[in-house]
Formats: C-alpha cells, sequence, structure tokens
C-alpha cells in the first residue's frame, strides 16, 4: 500500500527542484524501467501492480511496492498508466574535452522542449553518439516528459550540462565544431570528419550569438526544390536526426 508521503514524494519529482533536492528521478513503463536497471543508474525504488513486479525480484532494484492500478495512477504522471513506475538516482556525469577529440558528439544550445531533448537523446542513442553537452538553459535531462520520450535511451548516453560558450572554447583547435545555420554551406556536399562536436539551437531562436562565433564549420540542410517556398524552419529534433544520419552515412 501507498503511503501520502510516498505520493507525495513520487509527484513532487515533476519539479526540478525537488529533482535536485533528493537526486532521483522518474520512469515509467515496462521497456523504459527495465532499460534503466540494466544499466549503471541505480534503482532506487519500484511501484508496480502484481503482473509487472513478477519479473523483478532476480534484477538488481531497490524496494519493490506491489499496487493496485488505482493506486498507480496516483504516483503516475502518464495518462495512462503503463503499470510500473521507477524511482532512480541521477548520475553525476563529468565532461570531457577530450571526449570530441576521439568521437562524434552534439552539443545542445538551450533547447528548451522536454519532447525535443528526449527524442535527441533517442536519436543520438540510435546513431551511436554516447555523449551530449548541454547549455545550462536546456531543460532538464531528468524532467519526466524528457526522460520518456528517451524511451530508454537515457540508460545508454550521457548528458552534460556545462557553460557551453566556455566549453566549446575550451576544445583544441584541431577539434571540428559544426552548426547549422541558413547561410550554411549544403551538408550534402560538404566534408564531414567522424569526430568533432555538432551543435543545434535553441527552437525559436537557434544557435546562441555567443557560440556560434566559436562555430567553425557551418552547415545547411537545404529545401527541396531550390527556389521553392517553404517552411521557415526545421523542429531541432528533426533536424538533429537529419545531420547524425548524414554524418555517419558517410563514415559507415
Amino acid at each position: 500500500m501507498l503511503s501520502k508521503n510516498l505520493i507525495k514524494q513520487v509527484r513532487s519529482l515533476e519539479m526540478k527542484k525537488f529533482r535536485k533536492e533528493t537526486n532521483l528521478f522518474v520512469a515509467e513503463g515496462e521497456k523504459l524501467v527495465n532499460d534503466l536497471i540494466a544499466s549503471d543508474i541505480e534503482c532506487y525504488k519500484i511501484i508496480a501492480t502484481e503482473k509487472h513486479t513478477a519479473g523483478l525480484k532476480s534484477k538488481k532494484t531497490g524496494e519493490i511496492i506491489t499496487v493496485s492500478d488505482d493506486e498507480l495512477k496516483k504516483v503516475s504522471f502518464l495518462k495512462s498508466p503503463q503499470g510500473i513506475v521507477g524511482l532512480f538516482k541521477q548520475r553525476s556525469n563529468t565532461p570531457d574535452t577530450n571526449t570530441p577529440k576521439q568521437k562524434l558528439c552534439l552539443a545542445l544550445d538551450d533547447v528548451q522542449d522536454p519532447g525535443n531533448l528526449g527524442t535527441i537523446i533517442r536519436i543520438a542513442d540510435w546513431f551511436g553518439i554516447e555523449d551530449i553537452y548541454c547549455s545550462i538553459g536546456t531543460v532538464d535531462v531528468y524532467n519526466p516528459k524528457t526522460v520518456q520520450a528517451t524511451m530508454g535511451a537515457i540508460a545508454r548516453v550521457n548528458v552534460y550540462y556545462v557553460e557551453l560558450p566556455q566549453f566549446l572554447a575550451s576544445l583544441e583547435k584541431s577539434i571540428p565544431v559544426y552548426g547549422t545555420f541558413l547561410d550554411g554551406k549544403n551538408i550534402y556536399e560538404h566534408k564531414l570528419s567522424n569526430n568533432g562536436i555538432i551543435v543545434m539551437g535553441n527552437e525559436g531562436n537557434g544557435i546562441g550569438a555567443e557560440c556560434e562565433k566559436l562555430i567553425d564549420k557551418r552547415l545547411l540542410i537545404p529545401s527541396y526544390p531550390v527556389g521553392r517556398t517553404t517552411s521557415e524552419s526545421l523542429n531541432v529534433s528533426t533536424a538533429t536526426a537529419i545531420v547524425c544520419g548524414e554524418f555517419r552515412r558517410r563514415n559507415l
């Protein structure tokens, strides 16, 4: 049975303030919860219906609380609860400026929508990109909507929060820094490397001025056909998928 204090604790994790205070976050659904349990992220507590607790006893979890469907609704952030809610400890990640020298990474400059961030993490996971550097103004990766949108990719992708202009400025000059701009060079005609960092910008304003001046390779995703009136821009997660796909296609 759920206590009032536990219900209050779980519901409070919708707010960044309480996630930071407790160092916890919420994940829901069998696949997502199992992906996190199988990762190096520590499981603090599981709240689930009997159907979903059956296979958990052999796995590395914290306390398991069996509840009814009606009780689960009290701690779920979803319109249609998926039978299992997990509380997990947040990772403590330390960014390394050498990583972009060795492999391809992403950087996000003030991406605000939790769904966009979660989708970008999922895209990064698909294309084998293991490290994302977020500006301080980017939405919290442990926002419940972000966690759900990752579909488990949060278990495999490292997300760091940094003062992004300073981080980019600290990189070795030999490390390529890419960004997408409407006045950039056609990505399909530009030489692309298998290492470096790709900067993606805010949904409304794109890449900020401080970061823009540190980008040495400006890319354009061209619309088609040339000269046709089109939408003003692409959604940032859609643009990220196109860019990552083209980088990987070149380096297969």
